[in-house]
């Protein structure tokens, strides 16, 4: 059998999909399958995509993501008669004849579009278009949690039968135990314990009730909040928000940054008194998952897919715009060390749940049935 795949999310800084493509073909490469894999990129292949004799690599060098996404894709996978063309970033190409899988990592743009961060005019209207024709076409639909195949059944009206749950897991980059952190601790200026949020910065993640809790915290002992990752928030400044807070409190309690590197980010999550993340609407919720595995004590959201990923690893909050139920998940935390310590070992344990191994195995599990 021959699968196509379009690995174009490997090229350039990678995001979500691009690491779970990554993963996805770290684990294919390992087994002998007796499949065989095309791997079709835009403008370059990058020098650590994992390497196996049933991988094929085509460089179509195509400038424009569009283009190469709605025309150049198909026209490859149509020419070298790939047997199902598996396609990991919610969208197929459009006049593609041939079969297709699809991977919705959710559809809050469907089913939230006041909330999604729209990067222009036109993807808000091609995107949804564009999503919801190409899974309706597809052979197979992957998605990561339970929560987003409902929703997909819900928004989409599609058979249940060809949507399949497929978890992700920790990246291995992640994995193992991390070493000491007082360098990186110094680098963004945490001289106490912390708490920490990384992640974009969109309204549905409640970062100002966060704020607006932590600062309450603040005023009773030295702890201080980092925040990582960029601010899209709608009518709402986080750095602003953070500046007026700092100033009440007369200290830099809370800091932000706009990105983290991977091995700072493992210190960072094995390091803080606790991680939180709150969020109205997420397909998966990674960086809890991530945050557990490393020994962290979580705090999320009772909803969406985040109690199903947190599982009772994690203090859960109902009411993510309720600044003292906030407060009060993290004032426990930080006073109950037993507590810490609880849900460092529970949540371990549920991190160990969840498998790329797995993830990869039913993946193709699923392309090679539907090669009728």
């Amino acid at each position: 059998m021959l699968i196509g795949i379009d690995a174009h999310n490997l090229e350039g800084k990678r995001t979500g999909v691009g690491r779970y493509v990554f993963n996805l073909l770290n684990e294919w490469s390992k087994a002998d399958s007796g499949v065989r894999f095309i791997l079709y990129f835009k403008n370059e292949i990058p020098a650590d995509v994992p390497k196996s004799n049933n991988f094929e690599y085509r460089l179509l060098k195509i400038g424009s993501t569009a283009k190469f996404m709605n025309w150049d894709l198909g026209r490859a996978a149509k020419q070298d008669r790939v047997d199902i063309l598996f396609c990991p970033d919610y969208r197929a190409p459009i006049g593609y004849q041939g079969k297709t899988a699809i991977t919705l990592h959710d559809i809050s743009y469907e089913a939230r579009p006041e909330d999604f961060n729209w990067p222009s005019l036109a993807d808000k209207i091609l995107l949804k278009w564009a999503s919801k024709k190409t899974a309706q076409k597809a052979a197979i639909i992957f998605t990561p949690s339970e929560f987003s195949r409902q929703e997909i059944i819900k928004h989409y009206a599609l058979d249940p039968e060809k949507i399949i749950v497929t978890p992700l897991a920790v990246s291995p980059f992640l994995s193992g135990v991390a070493g000491q952190a007082d360098e990186v601790k110094e680098k963004y200026g945490l001289k106490n314990e912390f708490g920490f949020f990384v992640g974009s910065m969109f309204t549905r993640r409640h970062l100002a009730q966060v704020i607006a809790a932590f600062e309450e915290i603040a005023k009773e002992n030295k702890s201080q909040l980092l925040l990582g990752g960029k601010d899209y928030t709608s009518g709402l400044s986080v750095e602003k928000l953070i500046k007026k807070t700092n100033e009440r409190l007369g200290r830099q309690a809370i800091l932000q940054v706009d990105f983290i590197g991977d091995e700072e980010l493992k210190l960072l999550y094995s390091a803080c008194a606790f991680f939180i993340w709150l969020s109205d609407y997420e397909g998966f919720g990674l960086p809890v998952l991530e945050a557990m595995s490393l020994g962290a004590p979580v705090i999320t959201t009772d909803g969406s897919s985040l109690g199903e990923v947190a599982g009772e690893a994690a203090l859960l909050i109902k009411d993510n715009k309720n600044i003292k139920e906030i407060w009060r998940a993290m004032n426990k935390i930080l006073r109950d060390k037993a507590l810490r310590e609880d849900l460092s070992v529970k949540g371990k344990k549920q991190a160990d749940n969840f498998s790329w191994a797995i993830c990869a195995a039913k993946t193709l599990k699923y392309l090679t049935a539907n090669n009728e």
